[in-house]
This record gives C-alpha cells, structure tokens and sequence, in this order.
C-alpha cells in the first residue's frame, strides 16, 4: 500500500520511517492489526506473548487464530470475496491481510458498499480511516482476514463435562447422524423383502412350478443385494467419519482440560489411578455413537417388522411379542445387581492399572533396590482382587443369560411348532411360505426389546465411567487466569508483604508473615535448613499456588492480577530434577516454542556450560534424547534445562537447587556463569551449597516458613546466627571443629 491509492501506511516496504519513526516489519504490523481488533472487544494483548511458527516470516491466518485462542478470544480465519466484506459493516472490526504480510482493520463500509474504510494498526483511533475501493484494495489485498471476538458464554471447551455435554458432541455431527439414520431406515425396510421372496418362492414358484416368477424373483434379489451390499458399506463409512471426527475432538478437549489443572492437583493425585479414571470417558463414545444409536435403529426396525407380522400371524405375533416382553423384564430386574458388581471390577482393574503405571515409571529405582519380589506380591494381589471381581461378574449376568434361554428357544422353535400346529388344525390361517416368512422375521423381534433393557444396564455403566473421568476433568482449572488478567512488561521488582500460605490439607503454616523486598536486577539467595520455606516462595512468584495471604507484587503489581500465561513465559526455571521430553537436543532446548534458530540454542548452551558435551557428541544439537534421559548423565540433564531456561532471556530467573546435581567442575562452570546469565534480569537462586550464593546480591534466610534475615554474605556471617551455622558446617575444612554437630542434629540438619 502507500500513499498514491490513499490506502494507510501499513505495508513493510514503506512502513513508518518518515518523522523520525522506526521501520516496522509487515508481521509486526500485523499482529499490531490483530491486537487493536482484541482490544475493541476488553482483551488486552501483548505481542511478546506470540511465539512464531518456523519458517513463517509473517503470521498466517491459522498462527494467528491459534495464539487468539490461547489468548482467551474467539477467532477465524477465512478466505472472503469483496462483494461478501462490504455486507460486514455492522461487524466489529475485521482484520485485512495483505500480500507483503502486513494487515490493516476494516472499521465501515459506505452505505452504498463501493468502498471500505481502513485504518492502519500502528497509529491510533484519532487518526481517522482511509476509504479504499475494490480496485485498489485488490492490489494488495490477499482475500484472507481475521475475525476476532471476545468468548461469549460457556464454550465446548470450558462447560462441566457430562452426558447433555458429549450428547451436544455428538448432536454436532447432524450430517453424518442424518446419513446413518436414512441408510439404516432403509436398510430396515430392506430386511422385510428376503422373507417376502421366501414366502413367493414357496407360496408361488414350488406350488405352481412358475419359473416365470423364479426369473422375476432372482432379478429381484440380485438388484436388492446390490443396492444392500452398497448401502450397507456407505453407513459403515459414514459412521467411521463420525467416530474419527468425535474421537479426535474429545481427545483435544480431554488434553487442553488436563492441561489446564493446577500443578497442586497433579501433586495429590496418583499418576497411574488418574490417568485410568480420565480414559474411563471413551466408554461414553462408545456408548453414545455405538449401543445407543444401534438399539433405537434396531428399534425403528422392530416398528417396521411388527405390521408384516401381524399381516402374516396376528397369533403368532402376540406370542413373540409376549415372549420377548418377560426376555426384557428379565434383564431390567438383573441390571441393578449386575451394574454393582461390575462397578467394583472396574475399581480393581484401575487399581490393578495404576499398580503397573507406577511399577513402569520407578523401575529404575525397583531395579537399583532389587525390589521384583516385593512388587509381583502387590501385583498378585491385585490381580487376585481382579479375577474375583470378573468371577462374581460373569456368574451374576450368568443367571439372566440362563432364564432368557428358554424364552429365546420358544421364539426361535416353539413358534415353529406352533404355526405348524396353526396350519394343521385351522387350515388357510398359516399358510407354509408364511410360516417359514415369520420364522425369519420373530427373531428380530426379541433383539430390539432386549437391546433396549440392556441399554439401561449400560446407560448405568457409562453414568458410572462418566462419573470416574468428570471427577478429573470437571476440576478448577487454571483457563481463566490463563487467559485473562493484565499483561504488563516485565523488568523483575518483586515484594512479599505479610505472606502466609498453608498447603492444602496440612494445619501449620508454610510461609508465615514473609516481608522481604528486592529490586529488578537483583540476585537473590534463599537459604535455610529444609521444610523452612525456600521452595514455597519459589511456587508462589511462579503461580504454582495462589490462595496466600497478604500481597506478593512484581513490579509494583499483585501476582494474582498478571495474566498466568505471560507471567510464566516471562520466568525462566530450573528445577532440582528437571524433566526432558524425547527429542533432540536443540528441541529440548527450544521446548517447541518456535521461532528460535540454531544460533540462539547455541548462544543458550554456552551460557549454561553445556556446549562442551553437547559438541563432543556425534550428532552435535541433534542428538536424540531417550525416555527419562538415559543415554545423558544428570549433570548433563541440569546444563541442558538451564539452556532451555534462559533461551527466551527471561527477565526473571528462578534456579531451585538447580547444581545439586552437578559434579564439582560443571558446578563450577555454571556458577561461573550465573554472573553472565543474571545480568539484566532478576535471580531467585535456592541451593544447600552456599558457596555457590557468596556471590548474591541478598541472600533471604528462611527457618520454618518466616524470614530470619536478608543481607549480603558477609553480613550474614557476622549477624545471622542459623547462617554463620550452616555455613561453619559445610565449611570445616577451613573452620575446623567449631560448630557443634549435636546442635544441629536436634534442630533437624
């Protein structure tokens, strides 16, 4: 765009250099375009939280939908004619993106729709906007924009899961239920022809020796076959679309949800027994887009077959009707003392599942403590409970299996018997070919009847599996902070005022009246014996836990009031045990945030001490990481989380025991890098070694949960009791034996 069409500034080529500005690139424009359609709708964005796709030098329509939608809005993308953007005047502001990656918003149209009004993203709604044509916009214009808008209500992803939720899941499918409904209707119609031939063919054909009719017949079978076998492979089809295309929704759903949960909630639960419980809700599928729909198809097809029945035998069907009536009861009776037994099956086979979940994920430490024998006596024991569960199971639905036996045995041969009885004594009432007709078709009477009671005994299973997942997943997430709240620039300020904090379930208090303050730039050391509080305080800058006490401010603004999202990507944090995914080494380090490129992970490596070792190996950055870090030492897992951490150059750091791992030589090169990595940026650096905190700016003593004193080293050593202690302790070499060791046992070291 430039001036010549009277289009506004907004393209890459010729942004913003006149009085003074600074160019701005298209895609910086772009996600200005976006940002200013948010704020129209109350959502304040910041453009440092958008991570771009590799390979993309400006965002596409499908990026900027996706980061919208973590942002906590509504967005879509399309591909539009001019003739259908003019009719969008009443629409709120409508992102344009033009061809050399840049945008503009669409704020009106004139009334007689031959022009748009445009207005450029980097300057503000005092400058007003610039009426643009079709022919001129065509130019630059690629046809696609961005609708954005604010959440309205309860959306799928957000509404307490349940069976009115998976049922407006799968409602939403209505093509593909239609399709499925219509075939099998007719299907059903279809299923009356094959005893009707049958009757023909004996009434007709073997009577009267007409092989006229044989022929009219056997085309008749041939055509209706053809048309089944074809009718029957297109429902079959259509149900696979709809139980793929509700599978991969439920999945992305069940993903985002656990996501979402608080770390606290991960803590108190075990992994094995959570996981079985969240699994527990592809049995609602099954039953929804399975036995459910199958039972009210089968019974459209028990309405059509009735009517032939009654034409062929008005006797014989009341007796088939009244014999599956007592199959029905018979189930319906059995279902409330089948489902309790079932209930508690499925109970042991999730304990049983969790017992093996977590045997796989400690069988490091079950091999190292040579501890086989003691879990394959767990493992018996619950596969005992199992098995005892699964007997009392399959004998209790033994009992109705056994009393509908007969029931179904007098549809299938008593009815023969008596229609044969029927033609006998009452001649013209049952004809043969009829008779053999309703032989094929009072079978499918019982199914129907017995599908629908048995549908109530599962309809109590799947209400019982619903309940294990919801339990889960129905748990207070974190969506809402993680999408809301102020997203400010972080420089690294931080004050605890009067801070309390108790963790759930527990009766004393974590951290108690915590008052310290720092300021951006600062090096912090958390010091004390352990229990005292040091980690706590690390959860709580993190947003980890929010329900302390008192005021917890970065930069002059409460924790609780900034966004979670921008808060965490603006930290970076090394645990004591740091988990790395399977991958690459450069992917570990990048942790799929895109948009950084080999250079920045090398420049992340130096800092962390690890491109020694990673360059030593023979695939270099490349390097395939196995399950649980394997083939890399623990020292080398540490250097590489710390590369991982500061390669977005947070502006606040948090390092909790973060060298414990580390050997004495790469302990040393880190430390001799804390310095490198910590200019700029605020440190919050938790370790038992206090040599490597000598040089902090402040190191904050804690003892059960209050701070005792926060200085320098020095003036630690010469004011603080509990440090000069614990520092004489790590330290006899050069101290001696000053410190008495008794002392320090009683008070737990």
């Amino acid at each position: 765009m430039n001036h010549s069409d009277n289009v506004p500034e907004v393209s890459g080529s010729q942004s913003h250099t006149d009085m003074g500005e600074e160019r701005v690139s298209p895609a910086i424009i772009r996600l200005r375009a976006v940002i200013a359609a948010a704020r129209f709708h109350g959502l304040e964005l910041d453009i440092r939280d958008f991570a771009a796709e590799p390979g993309e030098v400006s965002p596409s329509p499908a990026t900027l939908c996706r980061w919208l939608k973590e942002q906590g809005a509504a967005a879509k993308g399309m591909q539009i004619k001019w003739r259908y953007l003019v009719r969008m005047s009443n629409s709120p502001p409508i992102v344009l993106l033009f061809k050399d990656g840049s945008a503009a918003i669409m704020v009106n149209t004139t009334p007689d729709r031959g022009v748009v009004w445009l207005r450029d993203p980097l300057k503000g709604e005092e400058t007003p906007p610039v009426p643009v044509d079709e022919l001129r916009l065509s130019r630059i214009w690629t046809g696609e924009i961005v609708l954005v808008k604010a959440r309205e209500g309860q959306s799928e992803a957000d509404a307490p899961i349940s069976f009115a939720w998976f049922t407006k899941m799968v409602l939403r499918e209505k093509k593909s239920l239609r399709d499925i409904a219509l075939s099998s209707m007719t299907l059903s119609v279809l299923q009356i022809f094959p005893p009707l031939i049958v009757m023909q063919i004996i009434d007709k054909v073997i009577n009267y020796h007409s092989m006229s009719t044989l022929v009219a017949i056997t085309g008749m079978i041939v055509v209706f076959s053809v048309y089944e076998i074809l009718l029957s492979y297109a429902r079959r089809e259509v149900s696979l679309v709809l139980t793929t295309r509700v599978d991969s929704r439920l999945s992305l759903n069940i993903f985002n949800r656990l996501v979402s949960l608080p770390l606290e909630y991960f803590e108190r639960q075990q992994a094995g027994n959570l996981l079985g419980r969240v699994m527990a809700i592809y049995k609602v599928r099954d039953f929804l887009t399975g036995r459910l729909m199958t039972t009210f198809l089968d019974l459209f097809t028990l309405v059509v077959i009735l009517p032939f029945l009654f034409f062929l035998s008005s006797t014989l069907a009341w007796m088939t009707i009244g014999a599956a009536g007592f199959i029905g009861l018979i189930v319906v009776l059995f279902t409330g003392p089948v489902t309790k037994v079932m209930q508690h099956q499925m109970l042991a086979e999730r304990d049983r599942s969790a017992i093996l979940y977590e045997t796989v994920a400690g069988i490091r430490t079950l091999k190292t403590l040579a501890l086989e024998n003691s879990r394959k006596h767990v493992w018996d024991e619950m596969t005992a409970r199992v098995v005892r569960w699964k007997l009392a199971a399959g004998r209790m639905m033994n009992w109705p299996q056994t009393l509908v036996m007969p029931l179904d045995l007098f549809i299938s041969r008593g009815i023969l018997i008596v229609g044969a009885y029927l033609t006998l004594t009452s001649p013209g009432t049952v004809g043969i070919g009829a008779l053999v007709a309703f032989m094929m078709l009072g079978g499918r009477v019982a199914s129907p009847l017995v599908g629908l009671a048995k549908l109530m005994d599962d309809y109590t299973e799947v209400m019982t599996s619903l309940g294990e997942a919801a339990s889960v997943l129905n748990q207070p997430t974190e969506t809402v902070a993680l999408t809301t709240g102020m997203r400010p620039a972080i420089k690294g300020a931080l004050v605890f005022d009067g801070v309390n904090f108790t963790y759930p379930g527990a009766t004393s208090l974590a951290l108690k009246d915590v008052n310290f303050q720092i300021p951006a730039g600062t090096m912090l050391g958390l010091v004390g014996r352990s229990g005292s509080g040091k980690s706590t305080i690390t959860r709580l800058l993190q947003g980890v836990s929010r329900s302390y006490t008192g005021y917890l401010r970065l930069d002059g603004i409460d924790l609780r009031e900034i966004n979670l999202t921008h808060l965490r990507r603006s930290f970076g944090v090394v645990l004591q045990d740091n988990f790395l995914f399977r991958g690459t080494i450069r992917e570990n380090i990048t942790a799929g945030r895109p948009g950084y490129t080999i250079d920045d992970v090398m420049r992340a490596a130096r800092m962390a001490g690890a491109e020694e070792f990673i360059e030593r190996m023979p695939a270099g950055y490349e390097t395939f990481i196995e399950e649980g870090s394997t083939n890399i030492s623990g020292g080398q897992r540490q250097r590489l989380a710390i590369a991982r951490a500061v390669i977005t150059d947070p502006k606040l750091m948090i390092l909790d025991e973060a060298t414990s791992a580390l050997d004495p030589e790469s302990e040393a090169l880190v430390n001799a890098n804390l310095e490198r990595i910590g200019k700029g940026r605020t440190m919050v650096i938790v370790s038992h070694r206090l040599s490597s905190l000598v040089n902090c700016d402040q190191i904050c003593v804690m003892d059960k949960g209050s701070v005792v004193d926060i200085a320098p080293h020095d003036v630690l050593l010469e004011r603080c009791d509990i440090y000069r202690t614990l520092w004489m302790q790590q330290n006899r070499h050069t101290h001696g034996s000053a410190v008495d060791d008794t002392s320090l046992i009683a008070e737990g070291e």
